[in-house]
């Protein structure tokens, strides 16, 4: 199967960079999303991505106005999949949303379309069925797209076996670098290891056993790292670690999500608004002298 044009359910900050380097990679694209104020702040992270890219010398001013050309931005369902050959999604980390959107996309969408989900740590299973063609439902798990290059195929019990060397291919298209899971686990590879990490960090501050910047200096002095477990937390978005830590049963996760939520209450989701643990633009992480 020829894959020509890729459609993204869900505007926010992943879906955008897995919309845009599906443009840069040649593709059209729809990136669909229910309000119009996601949309504009889409394309507005689009153009930013752009500039860096052209700074760092990566990809053309030319290139990404070309790219920008193939990309449509619509609240219109039904223009969003027209002859749409994949789709992509990345709503909100919550099973219930996730479950109608692909009930209401699997009755609209063409027959030969292939389902993927960039679920961060739901299993595709708990939603293939809504979906209509459980067959042709995968999980495609992107991380940054332009910096982390990895994206994460993983399969549910019913996913046509076939459909793995076709994610393979497409995933290098993009520019990635595919990594096949077995089985389903929810966090894939990485996450899996980073919520390890994330937890541990989480504990420190919860118990009071250490300041926030001091759990992010021990980790980036001893691993010569750019970046702490909180940085890191700004850096995904306080509510996607929230959906995943206040599901957990443990006294640990419900303390760490507890935490999680002051921030979110006070708009405080990390770097995409400006402030998480940490202040942006410029993050005291950041500065050269945070780490001395």
């Amino acid at each position: 199967m020829n894959i020509n044009k890729i459609c993204i359910l869900g505007a926010g900050t992943l879906g955008s960079r897995v919309a845009l380097q599906s443009a840069i990679s040649g593709y059209q694209v729809s990136v669909y999303d229910i309000q119009q104020k996601s949309l504009d702040f889409s394309l507005k992270t689009m153009e930013k991505i752009l500039r860096q890219l052209d700074k760092a010398g990566e990809l053309s001013e030319e290139a990404g106005e070309m790219a920008l050309k193939r990309i449509t931005f619509t609240l219109d369902p039904l223009e969003a999949v027209e002859d749409a050959d994949f789709i992509n999604e990345s709503v909100t980390e919550n099973p219930e949303l996730k479950k109608k959107v692909w009930k209401q996309f699997g009755e609209i969408a063409p027959e030969k379309t292939i389902f993927t989900t960039n679920t961060s740590y739901l299993l595709p299973s708990m939603f293939s069925k809504d979906s209509g063609r459980p067959a042709k439902f995968c999980a495609f798990h992107f991380h940054d797209v332009f910096y982390s290059r990895i994206v994460d195929i993983m399969p549910h019990p019913g996913t046509d076996p076939d459909l793995i060397p076709l994610l393979e291919v497409l995933g290098r298209k993009l520019n990635q670098v595919p990594v096949l899971v077995k089985k389903e686990n929810p966090g894939y590879i990485f996450n899996t290891m980073l919520m390890a990490l994330i937890g541990a960090a989480g504990k420190l501050k919860t118990r009071d056993v250490a300041e926030i910047e001091d759990i992010d200096k021990s980790w980036m002095v001893n691993f010569h790292m750019p970046m702490g477990p909180f940085g890191i937390l700004d850096s995904i978005g306080l509510e996607t670690a929230w959906h995943v830590t206040h599901n957990m049963p443990d006294a640990a996760s419900q303390a760490f999500a507890k935490l999680l939520k002051t921030y979110i209450d006070q708009g405080k989701l990390g770097e995409k608004t400006g402030e998480g643990f940490y202040k942006y633009p410029n993050p005291s992480y950041r500065d050269p002298n945070f780490a001395k």
